[in-house]
């Protein structure tokens, strides 16, 4: 579930990304209880819409909302509708997470802007539980065959920041911007303690990657830079966002 710290986080984005514009068409994908959208209803001029497995804990009754499954089904919108499309911690319970970047690039007018949230798999807290468990932080062992996988705290997929990046270049976002909603304590002790291993860890990497594997590209390097900054070390939710490019 979504946070305060995460909303604000996704609204400083919006405000520094997306023109006020009159008649701006929102979508909120994975909308809960509504709270995003009424934040965006008091900075913009917008006209809402939503989406959501668990339609009955909407509570904005003047917006429309949708049931999807998006495991299941495509999101129920015309191409180019909107100029903004949020997503926020929901990408972590699906089976498929690239297929729904596919549609919101798809239902995304060009020059549109798509924000999502996810876990961060990549601080420091993170990398230490799998070290020691083999298990990130926010995704311990699931149930089996039960229905609790697909409930709200079902997270089934940890995805990296550079997973998401290359998912939204692949299907043709533009600008990749990763944020954080907040410093971690933990992580930032932490990263104290570990950071010349990191550090060294880092380098022989890049040398491998680079000499042996030769993995590195123009178009990827600026997504795998990220991996080792201050946000994603020690962040704890990461907020992605990128741009449909205009039309030609």
């Amino acid at each position: 579930m979504s946070t305060q710290p995460i909303y604000q986080a996704i609204l400083r984005v919006v405000q520094r990304r997306l023109p006020v514009q009159e008649g701006l068409q929102v979508l909120d994908v994975g909308a809960g209880r509504g709270e995003l959208l009424q934040h965006l209803a008091n900075l913009y001029p917008i006209t809402a819409s939503a989406c959501d497995f668990h339609i009955e804990r909407f509570a904005l009754a003047d917006v429309p909302i949708q049931k999807v499954d998006l495991n299941q089904e495509r999101l129920p919108y015309p191409d180019g509708s909107f100029h903004l499309v949020t997503c926020s911690e929901v990408i972590e319970h699906l089976e498929n997470f690239r297929a729904l970047m596919r549609d919101v690039h798809r239902v995304l007018q060009p020059g549109g802007l798509f924000v999502l949230t996810t876990p961060n798999i990549l601080n420091v807290k993170s990398r230490l539980r799998f070290f020691a468990s083999g298990f990130y932080n926010l995704f311990g062992p699931l149930p089996v065959r039960n229905d609790r996988l697909y409930s709200t705290g079902g997270h089934i997929s940890p995805i990296t920041y550079f997973h998401i990046g290359h998912a939204m270049l692949d299907v043709g976002f533009t600008d990749i911007q990763p944020e954080i909603d907040r410093l971690q304590t933990y992580s930032l002790v932490g990263l104290v303690v570990t950071f010349p291993f990191i550090a060294l860890g880092w380098l022989s990497f890049l040398h491998q990657e680079r000499r042996l594997y030769k993995t590195l590209t123009d178009a990827n390097q600026p997504l795998v830079r990220h991996h080792n900054g201050l946000a994603l070390l020690a962040g704890r939710t990461v907020v992605v966002s990128g741009c449909k490019a205009p039309a030609v």
